[in-house]
């Protein structure tokens, strides 16, 4: 071969150096790239790992967060968990809450619904327990069905369910200042959401193909699409995020939080 360079190489790089043009234009360098991984990829969702913002989801759960290195690996946002049901305060609310913001990290604060709670004792834990910060994301209802818990595995009706739902919605808007977003999963949309709440933004769970296949025409604004991901600064697993938009797009929420203040 000499100093000739076979054809076959020549096409691997350059396919190599496409991608990783690819990557520095859509907000992470290739070393990024390589450190927000999945412990269990699923094929049905490999265009979200590729989405210009990424971000994560935590609770107590993850344990101890090193946000510097999270923003270092590329992570833009995080949605962090604060209260369950109408006395329950994740012990890592707060300091999460704090590290997140010092990292540079963009964050909101998220309610679990537990149904078997009165909304409105629900929406005063909340208010009573997230910080009213200008610059933080809107805050998120979380609803799912709770089959797994021990006190309440109950379904309400559809009825009730939206009922509590406009309750809290109005309530964590009232103290936030913002519009919520939903966040649910695939059961909980067909039972209850479909068709409802148009007028707001959805964070949607989708585990094994893109929403479109699961939520049909349903618009939203962020994508659970993973929750084994891997992320610098987390110890184990982690849910990944991505948010539904460009590079431009994600500014201009950034800049309309800080406007805010």
């Amino acid at each position: 071969m000499g100093k000739f360079i076979s054809m076959a190489i020549y096409r691997r790089i350059s396919l190599a150096v496409a991608a990783g043009l690819l990557l520095t234009c859509a907000g992470l360098d290739v070393a990024q790239s390589r450190s927000l991984r999945d412990h269990k990829p699923h094929h049905g969702v490999k265009a979200a790992h590729a989405m210009p913002v990424q971000g994560i989801d935590v609770s107590y759960y993850q344990g101890e967060i090193d946000w510097q290195t999270v923003k270092s690996a590329g992570i833009r946002f995080a949605f962090i968990k604060a209260t369950e049901g109408g006395d329950h305060l994740d012990p890592k609310f707060l300091e999460n809450w704090e590290a997140a913001k010092r990292a540079g990290v963009a964050r909101g604060a998220y309610h679990f619904v537990y149904w078997c709670r009165p909304a409105h004792e629900q929406a005063l834990w909340f208010m009573l327990n997230v910080p009213q910060d200008p610059d933080a994301l809107p805050p998120v209802l979380d609803v799912e069905w709770n089959g797994h818990s021990k006190t309440c595995p109950r379904r309400v009706s559809r009825e009730t369910a939206l009922t509590k739902m406009k309750i809290m919605l109005d309530a964590m808007q009232a103290h936030t200042g913002k519009r919520p977003i939903i966040y649910t999963d695939p059961a909980f949309y067909r039972d209850v959401l479909k068709g409802e709440f148009a007028e707001y933004h959805f964070w949607l769970r989708s585990v094994a193909a893109p929403p479109s296949k699961i939520y049909g025409d349903r618009k939203w604004a962020f994508w659970q699409f993973t929750q084994t991901g891997h992320v610098p600064g987390v110890k184990g697993k982690v849910d990944r995020n991505a948010f539904n938009g460009t590079e431009s797009d994600w500014n201009r929420v950034l800049n309309w939080l800080t406007s805010s203040r």
